[in-house]
């Protein structure tokens, strides 16, 4: 079951030589989430093998031209290449104008429907959801209104133990109860010993319920796995709360601590800033991005990050972030 990031573009406001402006694509479970679309993020997608026609979801974090250049050309080239299936776009308000010139000068013949989802929440809340994987969407503390992004897994049914349906002679509405996470209770019953269902011996409750507990007889098959998108935005105390126990968290990392004065007035974070964050929402993994072009050194960002938050990685055009799936 993939849960794959690929990073396509990590520049912010202006492409240099080796970086793009922002864009990623998220793989969970075969569903393409392309989260930003920078100039050139089409390109990129081109260079990493990614199918432009398997692109459900587009998140647009805010309407600022280094995360948002390249729809028009990935929209066309979508059309172009036949594409039918129905496409979400997840964006401020703002964008409503912006597809609407699009689809007046250059979306004659779009075979397919483009279907803008305005973000509007003021805390996190679900946008889309599929049976297994779900997104949210909460604003973030920026120059303008934008919004970060939550990827995550749902949480899985229980697996019923072998030992316990043996132990107990459990039935098939008891198994479906355990499943859900509900715990098993038989009435008291006159205790005159077992009788069998399936094969197997079933106890009465005695002369008391007998409670057969989710903890005993279930367990979860894997942990659910979470993926933070969070750029553009300077520090806001409920950030951390709103990615508590993210998986992998991204958050955008402008400047170094030597242009703090700059990120401050320009509603951006700082790697430290970042990396801050990050320990405060207990998050597995940090990715930093979104780089200043007034620094050419990366190290420094990941060396200032690291310090407040050992698990930081630095964000490269053409990675391929896997997130493991943990089974219990």
């Amino acid at each position: 079951m993939n849960f794959t990031l690929k990073i396509l573009g990590t520049a912010s406001a202006l492409p240099t030589v080796n970086r793009y402006p922002s864009a990623q694509v998220l793989d969970v479970r075969g569903r393409l989430f392309l989260i930003d679309c920078g100039e050139g993020a089409q390109m990129q997608m081109r260079r990493m093998g990614i199918s432009y026609l398997k692109i459900e979801n587009i998140c647009i974090s805010h309407i600022h031209g280094d995360h948002l250049f390249g729809i028009f050309g990935l929209l066309s080239t979508m059309s172009m290449l036949g594409r039918t299936a129905h496409l979400n776009i997840f964006a401020p308000r703002a964008f409503g104008p912006v597809l609407k010139f699009y689809m007046s000068y250059f979306g004659e013949g779009t075979g397919f429907e483009i279907e803008h989802h305005v973000l509007s929440s003021k805390s996190p809340e679900v946008v889309w959801e599929s049976r297994s994987t779900e997104m949210l969407a909460f604003p973030l503390n920026h120059r303008i209104e934008a919004f970060g992004f939550i990827i995550r897994e749902k949480m899985p049914m229980f697996n019923v133990r072998k030992e316990a349906i043996q132990k107990y002679g459990l039935t098939l509405a008891e198994i479906a109860a355990l499943k859900r996470g509900e715990d098993v209770v038989r009435p008291a019953g006159d205790d005159s010993g077992p009788s069998f269902e399936n094969g197997f011996k079933r106890f009465s409750g005695g002369p008391e319920p007998l409670v057969i507990s989710r903890e005993e007889a279930a367990y979860i098959p894997y942990t659910p796995r979470s993926y933070a998108y969070c750029s553009d935005t300077a520090p806001f105390p409920e950030l951390a709360d709103w990615v508590k126990g993210t998986t992998l968290l991204y958050h955008e990392a402008t400047f170094p601590e030597c242009y703090a004065d700059v990120a401050e007035r320009t509603h951006h974070s700082t790697a430290r800033q970042a990396a801050e964050c990050a320990l405060k929402a207990g998050a597995g993994r940090l990715l930093i991005g979104h780089y200043s072009t007034r620094v050419s050194d990366l190290g420094i960002f990941l060396k200032e990050a690291s310090a407040v938050f050992p698990d930081t990685m630095l964000a490269r055009e053409g990675d391929e972030i896997e997130v493991p799936l943990e089974k219990h």
